[in-house]
């Protein structure tokens, strides 16, 4: 597994996440608990937060989803975060890396190491022996 540094566009993806969470948090309800953030290698940036509900959507699925909506084709880096978790980030849940693995498995991906540092690592390196479509 190929771990890159952080630069600081990854520290603001983090804030940006953070940022679009606490504008649409709901408390009580649960509705939107992630927020998520999206870096395109165009530059762009998009952020959302997850729908939850009886088939709720991870804030890594509407936040990719926003951004091929928008044409984005090209990812580089996505990070979810939630302010009480360390260093307000969380792993994406296997739905979510079979998603990424599937659109974008060379992006990366913001996590917590085992020693509770943040690190980068593909979608790739996240679900090893992940399914892939059967091409006959």
């Amino acid at each position: 597994m190929t771990r890159y540094p952080l630069k600081e566009k990854d520290h603001q993806l983090i804030q940006m996440g953070l940022s679009v969470l606490e504008k649409n948090f709901d408390d009580g309800v649960y509705n939107h608990t992630v927020g998520c953030a999206l870096l395109c290698k165009n530059g762009h940036i998009y952020t959302g937060v997850n729908c939850d509900g009886i088939h709720g959507s991870c804030a890594e699925y509407i936040t990719i989803g926003m951004a091929v909506s928008a044409g984005e084709r090209e990812f580089d880096t996505i990070v979810a975060v939630h302010e009480k978790h360390l260093n307000c980030v969380l792993p994406p849940c296997g739905n979510c890396r079979q998603m990424l693995f599937e659109y974008c498995p060379e992006i990366k991906v913001i996590v917590n190491d085992e020693n509770g540092n943040l690190i980068k690592v593909s979608a790739r390196d996240l679900l090893p022996f992940a399914w892939r479509p059967v091409i006959c």
